[in-house]
């Protein structure tokens, strides 16, 4: 059974949906999964001025927060952010930089990596962050496995390093298609190297 660490960071809510549903399509596909949101570190005051991120953070409050032992855990890794100013979050950035003990270590190397994100628009950076992230992905060592044009689900979204969303809606079906193609691979590709 392969062992699936989805680590994500969410704003307003995007992110998070993007993650449950590749959990749950790893779970149904046999897979150990561990959901994980990053710790929030802007100020309470901050999150609290933005209702909607303020709403998603009390929504998320019970939720496991991200450690460095679930990315040991785990067989593969998909990590999920937000993209400001193209680039990752702040807060997964943060956790990132706490894995260097493992990474020391050996113990990020060989694992299978993949990635999400979203932005507000079209062009808010969508490539530039998956991209960012696959980046170090590589620092570690990692397997990279990009969606690529594996599936004529991806000419829908358009995105070959992974899979990115416009913020403000729900998951469509071309969000879901794509998000079900990209764990489906993971797990595939893990579960090859693990055998």
């Amino acid at each position: 059974m392969t062992k699936l660490a989805i680590i994500y960071y969410s704003s307003y809510g995007t992110i998070h949906s993007m993650a449950s549903r590749l959990a749950a399509t790893a779970e149904s596909s046999g897979a150990e999964v561990r959901l994980r949101r990053v710790r929030e570190t802007a100020p309470d005051d901050v999150v609290k001025s933005v209702e909607p991120w303020a709403a998603h953070a009390e929504s998320v409050a019970d939720q496991p927060v991200a450690e460095p032992a679930d990315i040991d855990w785990a067989d593969a890794v998909i990590f999920g952010s937000g993209t400001r100013y193209g680039h990752v979050t702040s807060q997964l950035q943060s956790f990132i930089d706490t894995l260097g003990p493992l990474w020391q270590e050996g113990k990020l190397a060989d694992k299978v990596y993949a990635a999400i994100t979203s932005a507000s628009t079209q062009h808010g950076g969508h490539e530039t962050t998956l991209e960012a992230m696959n980046t170090t992905f590589a620092h570690f060592g990692g397997i990279i496995v990009p969606p690529g044009y594996t599936d004529q689900v991806k000419f829908n979204d358009g995105n070959p390093y992974g899979v990115s969303k416009v913020a403000g809606s729900d998951l469509d079906d071309a969000d879901t298609a794509a998000l079900d193609h990209l764990v489906t691979r993971v797990l595939t590709v893990a579960g090859k190297l693990n055998s």
